[in-house]
């Protein structure tokens, strides 16, 4: 190929920094504001606003962004600022060409942030890495899944490949995935549920017998009390905020509990509310705002519970004891570990008064019917599963499980991140699952554990793992110790990133490549039967179908499950599963879930057909518990902290937490107005007084580092410290900026999710970073 020259500038244009608080309610004309912005950057406007009026609706497509359910009363809109942000990137008009990489190579594009990435629109077709360019040039797709199909059978163990699975793929891709990757041996799945609610998958098994939420939309309106832990609910999953509001004007409490104050849970304009947007009025969110320390939560929990058990030990008939007597077991042991805890502990340990822990404990025990919901600042710390399984004892100690208005929410990221573990997207499968497996499809499944996102990157830095294939999403952004995973990922044999977008997993790759551009899921998807819709679990159990309604961004562009069959047919010429048969009818697709499913999948091809879906049975709701004691369980976690104690005099705990303007790797802009930071990611969150108490001044540039004892020195620099109200001893910067100073052993126990919500780290003050950086340059 002859020389083309790299136009790509040295450094993106940056806009200056700026940091001023937000000094409105969330949502409202702000949020009207930045969806019109969005839809205008992008040049589609119209092509958006109509595609907009179809998504998560009857007969259209699911918002590719979070896994929030869709209401039960049908409204003409159904979509938020952030949803509306998904669809516009999505649907954008810019284009990623043979003729852009042709102008950029990859050491170049690396150069570039994530924003400016994404920014340069849909993929086309399919590329390789070419090495001796450093660019990526155009392949086939015949000539791709044969690449992709000689590797495969070139290893010498099918563990040496691991098969990487987005929470955007939908049911029937993530199935036929799961078949495929048994099929060719292995049960390496590591998955983006790995990495946020994979602690509630393994957890709450243990307590309740489901590793899934147990309410409905409609519980929502039964509530008389609704507790939110460690969840961001105004970005992270901003429909939500519809049932908040109007929880709050039936004069519903609602407690939050997290370390950082975020806008939209303290006052939120409802923009499809005509007389809140034509008064500028908003809704008070939190009637009890909980400002618990970073790791507190357990602490703040068990003050509740041994505030309760006081009052029941005084005589106060605050306990549902005919639940406990028939469902429930342990309380007696669980009972005694948090009466013997000492007030004064508590407070210290979560960061609340005494009289603060006491009147969310009386919010709770007034409450006849109390709906939990919880997030990644619960799931992302070294006992994040075990702490799920004490905010699931809290609820039973008033029967809160199987009645109205009652129940525990995992408030689930990634849309149909739930679906994909539902399927089959698990590294440790059950053996009746695998039993099943080898009834329908005929072949014998690997019965040994495979590798979670955590084991993979190991296998990688060993040099055990020698092929990654990543069925959507931006795996190495995602994941912790990054200087290391940088390294390891580049060792591959190959690397396969199946995608819409252009993301940094494509530049961090293997010795081959392959970019696979895929149809999107606003986007018509036409097969040999006609046009297909595929299938989307959100995070309440529900399933719904999903039918496209743009045109392809190209007509070089597949589907994923054509993708996944593809290459399946390239591995395994002699495999006797009819492959081409399912790309061309999603409806065989279905059918074969129903076969492997059929306590819960049974009649799908028929259920799918009632526009709203319909939900997954969840026996917790039914009041049964699929547990060895046949009830639910009260799990003992003694003490009152989350995570390890650090010893170090100067230490803080770092989460990690993503910005208004961003879903999960995906950056939309470098600003976050809700917290009052425009154009500049690189920052961090910290209390005035905890910034004084150090002696750094207002905007201190400063490095973080983490504390540890293996030998590693890891270290974000340029970051600076903006003023915030975060409890003393915590402090928070973005994701995925702060990645490299997540240790790879730094996870929760049971599942293995890294803790990105509880990192031990000390400020370095710029000139000591500078003169720490000096020394070692002098002695190099």
């Amino acid at each position: 190929m002859s020389e083309t020259k790299d136009t790509t500038p040295d450094t993106e244009p940056r806009a200056e920094p700026r940091y001023k608080p937000y000094a409105y309610p969330a949502g409202g004309w702000g949020a009207a504001k930045a969806t019109a912005k969005v839809l205008l950057e992008q040049s589609v406007v119209g092509k958006g606003s109509r595609a907009l009026l179809a998504m998560n609706k009857p007969g259209g497509f699911k918002c590719p962004s979070c896994a929030f359910p869709d209401p039960d009363r049908e409204k003409t809109l159904e979509f938020c600022e952030n949803g509306a942000k998904a669809l516009a990137v999505e649907a954008t008009k810019k284009r990623v060409t043979r003729a852009f990489f042709a102008q950029h190579t990859v050491t170049a594009l690396m150069a570039q942030s994530d924003y400016w990435l994404e920014e340069q629109g849909r993929l086309t077709e399919p590329m390789r890495y070419e090495p001796e360019t450093d660019r990526y040039v155009p392949i086939s797709w015949d000539d791709a899944y044969a690449m992709i199909g000689a590797h495969l059978r070139a290893l010498d163990h099918p563990d040496e490949a691991e098969f990487y699975t987005s929470g955007r793929t939908s049911n029937e891709a993530a199935f036929l995935y799961s078949i495929f990757v048994r099929q060719y041996g292995t049960n390496n799945f590591p998955d983006c549920s790995n990495m946020c609610h994979e602690p509630t998958s393994r957890g709450l098994p243990h307590a309740i017998g489901v590793g899934k939420g147990t309410i409905v939309m409609a519980d929502f309106d039964h509530a008389e009390a609704i507790f939110i832990f460690g969840q961001n609910t105004g970005t992270n999953s901003p429909r939500m905020m519809t049932n908040l509001v109007d929880a709050r004007k039936r004069g519903v409490p609602v407690v939050i509990v997290n370390p950082m104050p975020e806008r939209a849970l303290i006052r939120f304009a409802e923009p499809q509310d005509p007389v809140q947007m034509a008064t500028f009025g908003s809704t008070a969110i939190a009637s009890e705002f909980v400002h618990v320390r970073i790791g507190g939560d357990l602490a703040f929990v068990k003050g509740m519970v041994k505030a309760i058990f006081e009052r029941a030990a005084a005589g106060e008939d605050v306990l549902d004891r005919a639940f406990l007597a028939e469902h429930t077991h342990g309380m007696e042991a669980w009972r005694d570990e948090i009466l013997a805890l000492d007030w004064e502990d508590i407070t210290r340990v979560s960061g609340v008064g005494e009289e603060q822990i006491r009147r969310a404990a009386d919010i709770y025990v007034r409450s006849n019917a109390t709906v939990l919901c919880f997030g990644m600042g619960i799931t992302q710390h070294q006992n994040g599963a075990r702490m799920i399984q004490q905010l699931a004892a809290l609820l039973m100690l008033r029967g809160n499980f199987g009645k109205p208005g009652a129940g525990i929410a995992p408030i689930r990221g990634h849309s149909n991140v739930q679906g994909d573990r539902t399927v089959g997207i698990d590294e440790k499968p059950g053996a009746a699952y695998l039993d099943r497996v080898r009834e329908v499809f005929g072949f014998e499944p690997p019965r040994a554990w495979g590798h979670h996102v955590v084991e993979s990157v190991e296998a990688m830095i060993a040099g055990r793992a020698r092929v990654f294939i990543g069925l959507g999403g931006n795996f190495i952004h995602a994941i912790p110790e990054t200087a290391l995973a940088y390294e390891a990922m580049r060792r591959l044999n190959l690397t396969v990133g199946i995608a819409t977008k252009l993301n940094r997993g494509h530049l961090v790759h293997g010795r081959d490549a392959l970019i696979l551009p895929v149809i999107a899921r606003s986007e018509i998807d036409r097969q040999a039967t006609g046009e297909q819709f595929v299938t989307i679990e959100d995070a309440m159990s529900n399933v719904t179908s999903s039918r496209g309604v743009l045109e392809p961004a190209s007509p070089d562009l597949r589907s994923e499950v054509e993708i996944v069959c593809r290459i399946a047919r390239a591995t395994l010429p002699e495999s006797r599963i009819p492959w081409e048969s399912y790309i061309g009818d999603y409806g065989l697709i279905r059918e074969k879930i129903a076969e492997i499913y059929p306590a819960i999948y049974a009649d799908f091809p028929e259920k799918i057909k009632n526009p709203k879906g319909f939900h997954l049975d969840i026996p917790p709701r039914r009041r049964v518990w699929n547990t060895p004691t046949g009830k639910a369980n009260f799990l003992l976690l003694p003490g009152l902290h989350v995570d390890d104690i650090v010893t170090d005099a100067a230490m803080l705990r770092l989460s990690t937490i993503r910005s208004h303007d961003q879903y999960n790797t995906t950056i939309y802009s470098n600003s976050d107005r809700y917290r009052g930071i425009y154009n500049d990611r690189m920052v961090l969150f910290l209390s005035k007084a905890e910034r004084e108490a150090r002696g750094l001044p207002e905007l201190a540039k400063v490095a973080l580092e983490t504390i540890s004892t293996d030998g590693i020195t890891r270290r974000v620099e340029g970051l600076t410290i903006v003023d915030y109200p975060m409890p003393r001893g915590s402090v928070a910067g973005y994701y995925p900026e702060l990645n490299p100073l997540l240790p790879l052993t730094h996870f929760d126990e049971i599942s293995g999710t890294p803790a990105a919500k509880s990192i031990p780290v000390r400020i370095v003050p710029l000139t000591e970073a500078a003169e720490e950086t000096a020394t070692k340059t002098e002695a190099a």
